[in-house]
């Protein structure tokens, strides 16, 4: 027959410290009737420990780069900076990942990853549905494809090298140094009825 609490000791209630350390037990380590620490306590008070851990590391993350990399994917899609929902969606998505792989990091940078999913992601969509990015295109980028848009924005505006670019969109790199020589070429000589519309962009009303 199970004996009951020992005399003249009272049941510690659960608080809100205890979640992380696991439990109300003493070193925070689920013990057995017998008194013996339980292996599976052990390892759920790693799991918490971890997953409090990762979750202030990421948040720390987002406070300082997630402003950069919302107008980086604003500059892929070529919305406007106050109006650029599939930019915001972009960045959730890439945000995700990072996050699901935090732990996996192990020394690399959490910006360039973030990055890397950014355009990997716009890259697919952009490819396979063109139409989504045709009619909300804003500003002088707004002239260019999808792929001169990423090109361009990669090189120039993250200073990603040629190599990298060519091997994260899977192209050779004369070719990427092609695309970014056209797409630069457009932006600094517009087609007339863009560069029209640009000056009528800024005169006053």
């Amino acid at each position: 027959m199970r004996s009951g609490p020992r005399r003249g000791r009272r049941t510690k209630p659960w608080t809100a410290d205890d979640t992380v350390r696991g439990g109300p037990n003493v070193g925070g380590r689920a013990r057995s009737p017998q008194g013996r620490p339980q292996a599976g306590g052990a390892v759920r008070d790693r799991h918490v420990v971890q997953g409090a851990r990762r979750a202030r590391e990421f948040e720390a993350f987002v406070a300082g780069a997630a402003g950069r990399l919302l107008q980086t994917a604003t500059l892929f899609t070529a919305e406007a900076p106050d109006d650029n929902p599939r930019a915001r969606r972009l960045l959730t998505q890439a945000l995700a990942h990072t996050y699901a792989t935090w732990d996996r990091l192990r020394g690399e940078d959490p910006y360039d990853r973030t990055r890397q999913q950014l355009a990997v992601r716009f890259a697919r969509t952009a490819w396979h549905h063109h139409a989504l990015f045709r009619h909300a295109r804003v500003g002088v980028l707004g002239v260019l494809s999808p792929q001169e848009r990423l090109i361009l924005v990669l090189r120039l505006y993250e200073g990603v090298a040629e190599e990298q670019t060519a091997a994260l969109l899977g192209l050779p790199a004369e070719r990427v140094r092609t695309i970014c020589l056209r797409a630069m070429a457009t932006v600094l000589h517009p087609p007339r009825e863009v560069a029209s519309q640009q000056v009528v962009e800024v005169l006053p009303s």
